[in-house]
């Protein structure tokens, strides 16, 4: 039987330490609170649900953005690959007699005004022949099949040059999308009918389609760091965002939590409570990214983005890019609401915040822009010149990382800069000052529905200026003089009367001046033993068949007749002219004989006259010195220079101020011989790569600002949403709702101006670094006006779009309550 003294001394123990938390408890702990927060996030009644859904749909939008950027490598690969599968595969003429696969092809594709219309002459003649791909067979004698949009450009109003042109064929269907390079192609396969079989067609052997182009060609380091560039500058608005959209709501979460403090949770679990609701919404947000992608990419084909469009199954993400964007979403939701509430002190009776009475601080956001542009400085290899690139290569991380630095700097920027501004606003009228007090209460807010303009346009500023920085470098002079001929024809049958035809088509178009025509090709001296130059190959001359008018393009002659020979010897500015100069008076002396079409198996010996003429070559309308044999029709039959070694050239002169000349012109020659390639003649031509990364970048900015416009809108609108009492209750004792407009847009005015002019001001640093960097000079130091007022007008529309729902906030109904 136990005494009362031990039973007093067993009462008046110390109890026992309560075991330490294990590693599976703590689990356990954060467990449990997440998915009580996600309970509280999708049963919290209409409240509850409207910012659930709002903070949704603004990570949804984002999602939806890098859904897209991972789906760039999908399109690139699958548009390669259709390319590859409408690629003929050549045919030696003696195995194509044998094969039934067989079939003729040559590239029918020309120039419309501005764009390019692509395609194929083909003509069957095998019975087990591959028709073209998006086809179920050859198009007959006279027929072509078209892609859906080169249908409704034929069938439009407005084309009828472009009708004029196709009008030797009847359209026989559409082109299915395994032919099609991009929905908006202007692409045809058509038949031309007895013009597959006469003598000057340009057509070939295949045996079927799906040859594979392999390039080698390295680009160049300076477009690896646009690139680059570009995908730091559309992709970092798009995470400040989604952070931006999982604190929305922020005051009435403040009040749950500090009723669930009241009923009994401690400051650690009401976080991970609230770090559980977001987490609802950016799995909820994740799931509408994905109904937005698979929604939106059906109407793919019907938009077109600086000319470049997409079918539905390119826009699929890259399976280990879209899991990570799965995984990252929800991490970076929870990391951001703990990380908002880190200097909240959340009580029973009220949510404290520090920054009420200590103000942000700079130090450290200066620090983190500073750090970035350092990074960049510190990249030595882009200093170069275009020959010494060629051997080098760039980080892109340390790139990536400076900029990404840089311009995540700018954002945390601006919310130090609007509350350091609006603490120093007094008076005023009455929208002025709501908006003055509103923005010194919660200025971060308001900076945050703006960081990512703020990022997007100081990104553009310093794109800007490095694009054209570096767009010397990428376009090359070609030498051409467009004043002597807009439009060069060129064939590779050898045919003088072929030649008159051209010329006489294109002479009688309206529009049209003068038209040369000329047949060219080499020769080499006769013999089974010919001279050689110093490189061991054999020596050449060049031949250039032509009436007067055209040799005259080529050498000064002092007097010419048909039936005259010109030996033309070009000015000698290097070694390779001393050289051409010195080859021409080797092989082409005086008496002569010289095989004029070596790449045939029997010589095609003509003797060089003794009278040959000496003159000096000029430099012709395509940059090129004039030298080698001019030989006018009547002293050599043009055919003898052979198919393959050389061509049948065109070159006419069009009225530069009539626009469908070139155009009637193209017409007129393609009726003689659709298979003839066609150019135009132009001073300087842009590197295709470079262009491509210029229409990528002005698409990626297109599509990302219109995301982001809608997501600053639900932005707003859930603002709005929040305050809903705030403002009806004002409008209630008889403020004017045109005070409450006038106060919103002053809101939205003061942290936008301040946005942007951090954003130009951060946008000329990292240009400037950018510029120094590649080791070039600031081109246009004015080159953010256009996008300062693009990413302003963004702003205020996507204000006058809130402007109903407010009107609708202001109704007395907001006062109700549950």
């Amino acid at each position: 039987m136990t005494s009362p003294l031990t039973l007093g001394r067993t009462a008046d123990a110390a109890p026992p330490p309560p075991p330490a938390p294990t590693a599976t408890g703590r689990l356990a702990t954060w467990a449990r609170d997440l998915l009580l927060g996600v309970r509280f996030a999708v049963s919290g009644g209409r409240e509850g649900w409207a910012r659930t859904a709002l903070t949704a749909v603004g990570i949804g939008l984002g999602v939806l953005l890098l859904f897209l950027a991972s789906s760039v490598p999908t399109f690139l690969q699958q548009k390669d690959e259709r390319l590859d599968a409408r690629r003929p595969t050549t045919l030696s003429t003696g195995v194509a007699k044998e094969s039934p696969r067989a079939f003729l092809v040559s590239d029918g594709s020309s120039e419309y005004q501005d764009v390019s219309i692509g395609g194929f002459l083909v003509a069957q003649q095998g019975e087990q022949a591959s028709p073209p791909p998006g086809t179920d067979r050859f198009p007959k004698a006279g027929e072509m099949f078209v892609s859906p949009a080169l249908h409704d450009r034929l069938h439009g109003s407005g084309d009828a040059v472009l009708k004029a042109r196709f009008a030797p064929y009847k359209e026989v269907g559409t082109i299915g999308a395994a032919g099609l390079d991009q929905p908006n192609e202007l692409y045809f396969y058509g038949n031309p009918g007895d013009l597959a079989t006469k003598p000057h067609s340009d057509l070939r052997h295949a045996g079927g389609w799906g040859e594979r182009l392999t390039l080698h060609d390295r680009m160049d380091p300076l477009l690896v760091a646009l690139i680059v560039m570009i995908c730091v500058v559309l992709l970092i608005p798009v995470v400040l965002f989604i952070g931006t959209a999982v604190r929305f709501g922020g005051e009435r979460r403040d009040r749950r939590l500090a009723a669930l403090r009241l009923v009994g949770s401690d400051a650690a679990g009401t976080r991970r409570i609230a770090a559980g609701e977001a987490l609802a919404a950016a799995v909820l947000g994740i799931a509408l990214g994905v109904v937005f992608l698979l929604v939106g990419r059906q109407f793919a084909p019907q938009v077109s983005i600086v000319g470049t469009s997409a079918f539905p199954g390119d826009l699929t993400p890259v399976p280990l890019l879209a899991l990570l964007i799965v995984l990252a979403v929800p991490v970076c939701a929870v990391a951001v609401t703990l990380f908002s509430l880190r200097a909240v002190s959340i009580e029973p009776l009220g949510v404290f915040r520090e920054t009420a009475t200590r103000g942000r601080r700079v130090w450290w956001r200066l620090l983190i822009t500073l750090i970035g542009l350092a990074l960049l400085l510190s990249d030595e290899r882009l200093r170069a010149t275009a020959g010494e690139r060629e051997a080098q290569s760039i980080d892109p991380y340390r790139l990536a990382g400076g900029a990404s630095l840089t311009l995540i700097g700018l954002a945390t920027l601006l919310p130090w800069l609007v509350e350091f501004v609006v603490r120093r606003l007094r008076g005023g009228s009455v929208p002025w000052q709501l908006a003055v007090r509103r923005l010194q209460l919660s200025g971060g807010t308001a900076a945050r529905a703006v960081g990512g303009i703020t990022v997007a346009v100081a990104g553009a500023i310093a794109l800007q200026m490095m694009v054209s920085s570096v767009g010397d470098d990428f376009e090359k002079t070609t030498g051409q003089d467009p004043t002597r001929a807009t439009l060069g024809v060129s064939s590779n049958v050898t045919d003088w009367k072929l030649a008159e035809r051209y010329r006489a088509a294109a002479a009688k178009t309206p529009g049209v001046g003068q038209v040369t025509a000329e047949i060219t090709g080499y020769a080499q001296s006769a013999g089974p033993r010919p001279e050689v130059d110093e490189d061991g190959e054999p020596s050449t001359v060049w031949i250039t068949v032509g009436d007067c008018v055209t040799l005259r393009e080529k050498a000064k002659l002092p007097s010419c007749a048909d039936g005259d020979v010109f030996r033309a010897r070009q000015t000698a500015h290097d070694e390779w002219d001393k050289q051409t100069n010195a080859e021409t008076w080797q092989v082409a002396r005086a008496g002569r004989e010289i095989d004029v079409a070596p790449e045939r198996k029997h010589a095609q010996l003509w003797r060089v006259p003794r009278d040959v003429k000496d003159v000096k070559g000029i430099r012709t309308p395509e940059g090129d010195e004039g030298s080698g044999l001019l030989i006018t029709p009547g002293a050599i039959d043009a055919g003898i220079l052979g198919k393959g070694g050389g061509s049948t050239n065109l070159r006419v002169k069009t009225d530069p101020d009539d626009p469908w000349a070139i155009d009637r012109a193209r017409n007129a020659v393609m009726a003689v011989d659709p298979s003839v390639r066609m150019w135009t003649y132009a001073s300087t031509r842009r590197d295709t790569a470079y262009a491509s990364v210029r229409h990528g970048l002005a698409g990626g900015a297109i599509l990302t600002t219109a995301l982001i416009g809608a997501s600053l809108l639900v932005s707003l609108l859930e603002q709005l949403r929040e305050r809903k009492r705030l403002l009806a209750a004002l409008a209630a004792f008889g403020t004017k709702r045109s005070s409450l407009a006038w106060s919103l847009l002053w809101q939205t005015a003061i942290p936008v101006v301040l946005g942007l002019c951090v954003a130009t001001a951060g946008g000329l640093a990292l240009g400037w670094t950018l510029v120094r960097l590649i080791n070039k000079q600031v081109v246009d130091w004015f080159v953010f006006l256009p996008l300062v007022a693009a990413g302003a007008g963004t702003m205020l529309l996507v204000t006058l779009l809130t402007l109903p729902a407010l009107h609708r906030t202001m109704r007395a109904t907001g006062l109700r309550t549950e």
